[in-house]
This record gives structure tokens, C-alpha cells and sequence, in this order.
């Protein structure tokens, strides 16, 4: 992107206009992310074989802990590279752009060599049977031994490439990937591979999408030249930037990393109340996403422009997107809210017909969307001091969201209501998260803002 069409997506456009330009590409691609996650476990579902979906779906932690590798270096490098472009260091900027690249292709090579080696006890402590295990070894060696770094390269490019304006390709590239993964899935499962073999063609499926999408990437950064502030090499940034990167990046990957943890454990505790209630659950966490992933979207498209205008001192213009921001998602959450409670039951038969799975799915999903706002008033919260480049206090916030109310409230509810209480939990904590959120973001933009001025005097 040409230097002042960047300033004027940074500084000048209207906010409403720059933001809208920022994440409307990142909310469609995360809607395809979506679709595309589901697509895998509904054309397995065709098979009819339970050992597959099984197979597959026990990779799933693994596969997260690898994609939070992303986070580390695109949502830490992204969020410095917009600061850094706030104060005019573009050169410093392109040496963190390399070192973020780096890091995620370092780190991802060595954690895909390590599942290749310890693949047959991992897999028997996430639980793999005789059953499972031929399938999980497949899906595993295709998504993660030789996927993982095409996968987590393309989505820190993409974090990249957002940071400096480049939202439409970067929203592309990713959408690109999946809507070729979601062709390629029947492909491969039902023509070009033998019967029985429906989890390898999955798996080589998202491994080719990915790398499709990861060659997408390096052309437009290879093809921007010079003049582009996203670049390879190795030039190493000043001290300060690294830990900057790390600062920031860590955070991201624990929340990502804790965000499935309590599905594990909502999945688990479910599980007591019988195979209905837990496939019930299972359903909701899946057509719930769709508000939640726009709201990522959203912060995704908003956290540079906050992350530039905090560094170059337009206190105004930051604050003016961090509040539509904010504005556009919650007319979003209960937006949401009005479409589940209405249409909960179309929704549910979407994904299953037995009439017992649909009904209870449709009272989980109708008491779960209550939380929609409040889930994304959360993270919202957490990219704005993202943006701002305090990674602690983004830390604190997203270990308080999940170990002191998520988890815990899990237990609490479900001693004390019962299954239901399960479903509640999570209205239930987001209430007491976004109450401390408000307080954090308070206290520090307060600070923040002190800060500042002391420094212009």
C-alpha cells in the first residue's frame, strides 16, 4: 500500500469509513473461517463413521496450540508495526515485519517436528484408540507435521499485511484459503481417493488450501518490493521491539489457547448429562460463532488504526474508533440475539433432525446468546490495549476472564443448577468480566492519557 493511502485510511478518511474499510474484509473472512471448520466435520459426518470424526476431532487441541503460534507473531508484530508507522519509524517497522515472520516460521517448524516425533503418545493421551488412531495420525501428519507452517504463515501475514492498511488482501488471502478447502474436501473424500481414506483426503485438503493461501501471501509481499514496509529477511529490530512483540503476542496466544479450554471443559461437564445434552452443546458452540467471529472481525479491522493514531498522538481519532467500534459490535450482539430467539429451532435443524436434540439445543442456544454482547465487549477490550501495546494488561484481563469467572463459574453453576446452570455460566461471568473491564480500560487510558501529557510539558 502506497504511503499515503495509508495515511488516509490512518488519518484522514471519516472513522466510521476507515473502519468499515478496515473490517468488513476481515469480518467475511472470518465468516468463510467459519463455514470452512465446519465444513470438515460435516463432510465426515456424511461417512457415518464415528471413529473418523472422532480421529479428526482429536487433533483439534493440538491444531489450536499450533494456530495460537499465529497469534504470538502476527497479533504481537501486527499490532508493533502500526505503532511504529503511528511514529513514522518505517524502517523499524519493516525489521519487526521480518522478525515476526521469522518467529512464526521458526517456532511453527519446531513444534510440527515435535508432534512427528511424539505423535503416537500424544495422540494416546489426548485419547486415540485402536479405533481413532490410524485417522488421527492421518489428519495429524497432513494439518499440523507438514500444514502447520504454510497455516500459521498465511495468518501472520495476513495480521501483518492488516497493520499496515492491506486489510482487503489480507481478508482475501484468508477467505481464498478457505473457500478452496471447502471445494477441495469432496474432491479428495469422494473421487480422488479410495474409500476409507476420507480422513486423509480432509487432511490433505486443508493442507493444500493453506499452502495455496500461504503462496498468495508471499506474492503480495514478494511482488510490494522495497517500497513495502512487510518484508523477509534478517534484519533484527531494536530490543525494545522484540520485547514489544512478545508482550503483546504471548497474551494473544494464551487467551486463544485458554478460549479452548473452557470448551473442553464445558464439553466434559455437559458430557454427565448424556449423550443428547453434550451433542446439544456441541451444536450451540458451533451456530453461536457466527456474531462472535464478526466482532473479531470488527477488533481485527479497528486495532491498527487505534494501535496508529495512539502512537502518533490523535488522542481524538483513536478515541472516536475505539467508540464506534465498540457501538458497531454490540448493535451486532443484539442483533444476534434477536435472530437466535427467534429463529433457534430453524437454526438447531440446520445441523440435526432428531426432534430431542433440537428442542434442548434450542433452550441452550436461546439462554447462550444472551452473553453475545458482553462476550464481545470482552475481547474488544483485550485488542484495545492490544493496540495500545500493553500486553500485560491485555493478559491480565484475558487469565481473569477465563480462570476466575469462565472456568470457575462452570463449576460454581453446575453444582447449583444443574446442566443448566452450564448454559448460564456464561452470561453469568461475562457480566463480572466486562464490570472489570470497564474499570481496567478506565484506569488505564486514564494513566495512559496522564502520561502523555506529562511527557508534552
Amino acid at each position: 500500500m502506497q504511503d499515503n493511502a495509508r495515511r488516509q485510511i490512518f488519518e484522514t478518511l471519516p472513522v466510521p469509513q476507515a473502519v468499515a474499510k478496515m473490517a468488513l474484509p476481515a469480518i467475511f473472512s472470518q465468516i468463510i473461517v467459519l463455514i470452512y471448520n465446519m465444513a470438515d466435520t460435516f463432510y465426515l459426518g456424511q461417512v457415518n463413521n464415528p471413529y473418523m470424526v472422532a480421529g479428526a476431532s482429536l487433533i483439534l487441541p493440538v491444531f489450536n496450540i499450533c494456530a495460537s503460534l499465529s497469534s504470538l507473531a502476527g497479533v504481537g508484530g501486527g499490532a508493533l508495526i502500526s505503532r511504529l508507522l503511528g511514529e513514522n519509524r518505517e524502517d523499524e517497522a519493516r525489521k519487526a515485519s521480518s522478525f515476526s515472520l521469522l518467529l512464526g516460521a521458526v517456532s511453527t517448524a519446531l513444534f510440527s517436528l515435535l508432534m512427528l516425533i511424539l505423535m503416537q503418545p500424544l495422540l494416546r493421551l489426548l485419547g486415540a484408540s485402536e479405533n481413532t488412531m490410524r485417522y488421527a495420525q492421518q489428519y495429524a501428519i497432513c494439518v499440523i507435521v507438514l500444514g502447520g507452517v504454510p497455516t500459521v504463515l498465511s495468518n501472520v501475514m495476513a495480521n501483518l499485511l492488516r497493520s499496515t492498511g492491506e486489510s482487503r488482501r489480507a481478508g482475501f488471502g484468508i477467505a481464498m484459503g478457505g473457500m478452496i478447502n471447502i471445494v477441495l474436501d469432496p474432491l479428495f473424500m469422494f473421487v480422488l481417493l479410495p474409500d476409507s481414506y476420507e480422513v486423509l483426503g480432509v487432511g490433505i485438503a486443508t493442507l493444500l488450501s493453506n499452502c495455496i493461501a500461504c503462496g498468495y501471501f508471499l506474492r503480495v509481499i514478494l511482488k510490494s518490493g522495497r517500497q513495502g514496509v512487510i518484508r523477509f529477511g534478517l534484519a533484527m529490530p531494536k530490543a525494545q521491539s522484540i520485547r514489544s512483540i512478545f508482550s503483546v503476542g504471548i497474551p494473544s496466544a494464551v487467551a486463544t489457547l485458554l478460549f479452548d479450554i473452557d470448551y473442553i471443559v464445558l464439553d466434559k461437564l455437559m458430557a454427565g448429562y448424556g449423550d443428547i445434552a453434550l451433542a446439544s452443546i456441541g451444536i450451540v458452540l458451533k451456530a453461536e460463532r457466527l456474531p462472535l467471529n464478526v466482532g473479531i472481525g470488527l477488533c481485527q479491522g479497528m486495532m491498527p488504526i487505534v494501535a496508529y493514531n495512539y502512537a502518533s498522538g490523535n488522542r481524538n481519532r483513536m478515541l472516536h474508533t475505539i467508540r464506534f467500534s465498540l457501538c458497531a459490535g454490540l448493535i451486532v450482539g443484539a442483533l444476534s440475539i434477536a435472530m437466535y430467539e427467534l429463529a433457534a429451532g430453524g437454526i438447531m435443524s440446520l445441523f440435526i433432525q432428531d426432534a430431542q436434540t433440537v428442542r434442548l439445543g434450542s433452550d441452550f442456544l436461546r439462554i447462550r446468546c444472551l452473553a453475545t454482547p458482553l462476550m464481545f465487549s470482552s475481547f474488544f477490550t483485550v485488542y484495545v490495549f492490544q493496540g495500545f501495546g500493553k500486553g500485560r494488561t491485555a493478559l491480565f484481563l484475558g487469565v481473569m476472564r477465563w480462570c476466575a469467572f469462565n472456568i470457575p463459574m462452570l463449576f460454581l453453576l453446575n453444582s447449583l443448577m444443574g446442566m443448566y446452570g452450564l448454559v448460564w455460566s456464561q452470561l453469568c461471568a461475562d457480566i463480572l468480566t466486562v464490570t472489570l473491564s470497564f474499570i481496567v480500560y478506565r484506569q488505564g487510558t486514564k494513566r495512559l492519557f496522564e502520561k502523555e501529557y506529562s511527557k508534552r510539558i
